[in-house]
């Protein structure tokens, strides 16, 4: 459950987050981002369950483990969060809710309004894009060379 995409645009919208420091030295700022961003989960009235793990503090879960790069399955319970899976989970939810794509409409909303968005230079990363079918095939090489080379014998 370490692999896969779930996580991925999450690091690129908290890295944009203030300089980085806003995942460590202000995590105030950072909820008060998200939180309204967050898909409201109604508790089951007719088999309620164990009581669903707080949102702020499964968000310090995942910040700690895409900050340290620790495996999901190995987050120390000690840490008071609950169960590294438990994140994951939220995680997946999140991405599929779309709440990390938000978050980086906002932030780029942010950066446009206060000048600071260059669009001059762009990088862009085609490696989470699937190729349906194994994509293209590609063609015999072409000779680069004016004719064959000669034989050995």
């Amino acid at each position: 459950m370490t692999g896969g995409n779930t996580g991925g645009c999450v690091t690129v919208v908290l890295a944009c987050e203030e300089g980085s420091a806003a995942t460590a030295d202000r995590p105030d700022a950072l909820w008060e981002r998200i939180e309204p961003l967050l898909p409201a989960v109604p508790r089951r009235a007719d088999h309620p369950g164990r009581r669903r793990l707080d949102d702020r503090k499964v968000l310090s879960e995942i910040l700690v483990v895409r900050y340290t790069g620790i495996p999901w399955e190995f987050l120390p319970p000690e840490l008071g969060f609950g169960s590294g899976m438990t994140a994951w989970r939220r995680l997946r939810d999140w991405q599929e809710a779309g709440v990390w794509q938000q978050r980086h409409e906002q932030l780029l909303a942010e950066l446009n309004a206060a000048g600071a968005l260059d669009g001059s230079r762009a990088v862009i990363d085609s490696s989470p894009v699937r190729a349906l079918k194994g994509g293209p095939k590609p063609g015999r090489a072409r000779w680069t060379a004016p004719g064959r080379a000669p034989g050995t014998t």
